[in-house]
């Protein structure tokens, strides 16, 4: 792996309540574990070296548990996202200055068993300035919200997907520094609206996933991903 991997981990988790209340998602315990100790774990395993922390509410929760990182092998850093929450987008902006100018991103409620080197080659061959991993879904785990068809992303519309749309975004993205640079400088933003836009301009390369993905953003979704790493016995 040459990248860094930004997470983000910085939202209010409010469907996650009453258990997010006085602890941020990050440290939702997982099968006897926090979540954000499962996810560098795994990222060490993919060979990662560098990770940028993006965090607002009770962020410094999560640097009292994680510290620098060395503890995992890994180089931590962080990003302060709050008070004022700036969206995923603005969130990754104010974290530029702590990234390369290509870096993965990773949503902090979502683990991912997949080959990262693998998602990071295509990226870096693609020619593209940003890619998204992306799995046919056809409305299972969540509303389908792109339309990849012969290994081309032609849209991804979280806002307004429409019926052809067969996949869904599986949560980890590559993209290039100077796409988040050119973004208004004080207003927040969402990534997803960065990625509507490069999808339609043939600027979205696509790396297309069997796995499923876990995730831990809902009651729902927390209760599955703890049976997954219960059954794995981790």
């Amino acid at each position: 792996m040459k990248l860094p991997v930004a997470i983000l981990a910085g939202g209010l988790a409010t469907r996650l309540h009453p258990i997010t209340e006085t602890i941020p998602k990050a440290l939702v315990n997982v099968a006897g574990k926090p979540f954000i100790l499962r996810q560098l774990d795994y990222l060490k395993r993919q060979g990662v070296s560098r990770v940028v922390l993006c965090v607002g509410f009770l962020g410094e929760l999560i640097q009292a548990v994680v510290g620098d990182g060395s503890a995992f092998g890994l180089s931590v850093s962080y990003s302060q996202d709050w008070p004022k929450l700036m969206g995923t987008g603005g969130a990754l902006r104010q974290a530029l200055s702590l990234l390369d100018s290509q870096f993965l991103v990773l949503y902090g409620d979502s683990y991912l068993p997949i080959d990262f080197a693998s998602v990071e080659l295509k990226f870096l061959n693609s020619g593209k300035p940003a890619l998204m991993t992306v799995q046919r879904n056809d409305d299972k785990w969540d509303k389908s919200n792109v339309l990849f068809r012969d290994d081309v992303i032609l849209e991804y519309n979280k806002r307004a997907p429409t019926p052809g749309m067969r996949h869904i975004d599986y949560g980890l993205g590559v993209i290039s520094a100077e796409i988040l640079a050119n973004e208004g400088a004080t207003e927040p933003f969402d990534l997803a609206d960065v990625y509507h836009r490069l999808s339609l301009s043939g600027q979205l390369a696509g790396y297309e996933v069997e796995e499923r993905f876990f995730e831990i953003g809902s009651h729902k979704g927390l209760i599955e991903a703890t049976d997954y790493f219960r059954d794995r016995g981790e």
